[in-house]
């Protein structure tokens, strides 16, 4: 036995870590993982993994977000949704705005109601298990449309649940954003 201090060990040397990966962005995942899993414990994970993942903020205005095609096809109260966001982009109609999207289940967080300059809104689409949007992705076949939602939002806020309530989440996009 020597009284030589070892030199310390070597880390091996890591790439970057980077965002985490969400394997539910793949649909033949989600499938596999819906084929063996309850509805609720899947939403969980699929939660979880937006969350550690973050948005993408691929593209994040609502307007020209892929993962939204679906939804601003959609004619709700007799109006699309890409009809109601250029009406807003627009500024028409102002006192509508609120209603034509809830029926999407989009909140208006914020928005510039002045006539002259951009709208600067903040879309909350609700990507909750019982979100409004989900039946429409749905019945589309798109079962994983929250993670691909996620990739493309500016934002995301999720809720943790409660005893009273239940897990909310939140994915963010801009609408008529001033440069």
């Amino acid at each position: 036995m020597t009284n030589k201090k070892q030199p310390p060990a070597s880390k091996p040397e890591r790439a970057p870590a980077g965002r985490p990966d969400n394997p539910f962005i793949d649909a033949g995942f989600y499938d596999r993982v819906r084929d063996y899993t309850e509805r609720d414990a899947t939403f969980s994970k699929e939660l979880k993994a937006i969350a550690d993942r973050g948005p993408g903020k691929q593209s994040t205005d609502a307007r020209f977000a892929p993962s939204l095609e679906l939804l601003r096809g959609v004619v709700k109260k007799g109006v699309s949704l890409d009809d109601m966001l250029g009406r807003i982009v627009l500024g028409t109609e102002s006192g509508l705005w609120e209603p034509w999207l809830a029926a999407f289940g989009i909140e208006l967080r914020g928005v510039s109601y002045d006539k002259a300059g951009p709208r600067n809104a903040r879309l909350a689409l609700d990507i909750s298990l019982g979100a409004k949007a989900n039946p429409l992705f749905a019945n589309a076949g798109m079962r994983n449309w929250r993670s691909l939602v996620a990739e493309d939002c500016a934002q995301l806020q999720v809720e943790k649940p409660t005893e009273q309530a239940p897990a909310k989440a939140y994915a963010i996009f801009f609408l008529d954003a001033a440069e």
